[in-house]
């Protein structure tokens, strides 16, 4: 049996891909899907062979959700947009089925999922998934280790400190810590809104208060809750380079 999960946000779209799996004998829909959060925790209860993704959905879109999966199922986009296409493909999608598409469309999704499932070749797709980035992050999803999901828009950022071989985001008053590095948040975030003003040290420019001078050639960042960062010297050629 190959096992699915759909995901779409619309009752409808959801109800069609069941009815033609439903023609299928070898299929098995392990889980429904109406939003993001609901399919990461459905990837991680069932490891499904097969996950039918729609992409733009509330809260999380389907490459947030492929960022987050500690799975790597087949995946299947379903969209009625195609300017996703070809970053679909780039995260090593199997397919990608534009609304509205016919049966035999979708028998040829399924024949395709058929000689991949003989091949046994899973490719991890989450990890491409959150670099293939065409424009500046947004948002950034956090799972913690119980498994609940953060969505923290990029805007409600204040800082971001390296942690080893993690991140901690500071938002709001609260600290959210993150498997990624800072290097790797960097190459996504707006360069015009946040700077790297120390190798551990990912800055907010909007709430930068003031530069101070700490000792020669050193100097803090005060922020505009009074916290206090160091900044490099490379850090403040930076800075000024924004200010």
């Amino acid at each position: 049996m190959i096992r699915c999960v759909i995901v779409d946000d619309e009752p409808l779209a959801r109800q069609l891909v069941r009815e033609y799996l439903a023609m299928d004998e070898e299929l098995e829909i392990v889980a429904e899907c109406a939003n993001g959060f609901e399919a990461v925790k459905a990837v991680s209860a069932h490891d499904p062979d097969l996950l039918f993704l729609d992409i733009q959905m509330p809260k999380l879109d389907g490459f947030e959700v492929l960022s987050l999966l500690d799975r790597s199922p087949m995946v299947v986009f379903v969209t009625a947009y195609d300017e996703y296409a070809l970053r679909a493909f780039e995260v090593h999608a199997l397919d990608y089925l534009l609304k509205p598409f016919s049966e035999e469309r979708f028998r040829a999704v399924l024949e395709r999922v058929r000689q991949q499932m003989l091949l046994r070749d899973r490719v991890p797709v989450g990890p491409m998934a959150a670099k293939l980035r065409t424009k500046p992050l947004q948002r950034i999803v956090v799972r913690d280790e119980n498994g609940a999901i953060d969505v923290v828009p990029v805007s409600r950022v204040d800082y971001v400190e390296a942690d080893d071989d993690a991140i901690v985001i500071a938002t709001a008053g609260r600290k959210l810590r993150k498997q990624q590095t800072l290097g790797d948040l960097a190459s996504e975030l707006d360069p015009d809104r946040f700077v790297r003003i120390h190798r551990s040290y990912l800055l907010n420019i909007e709430r930068l208060e003031k530069l101070e001078l700490y000792a020669k050639d050193s100097r803090v960042a005060l922020l505009r809750d009074g916290t206090k960062l160091p900044v490099s010297r490379a850090g403040y050629v930076r800075l000024k380079e924004l200010l």
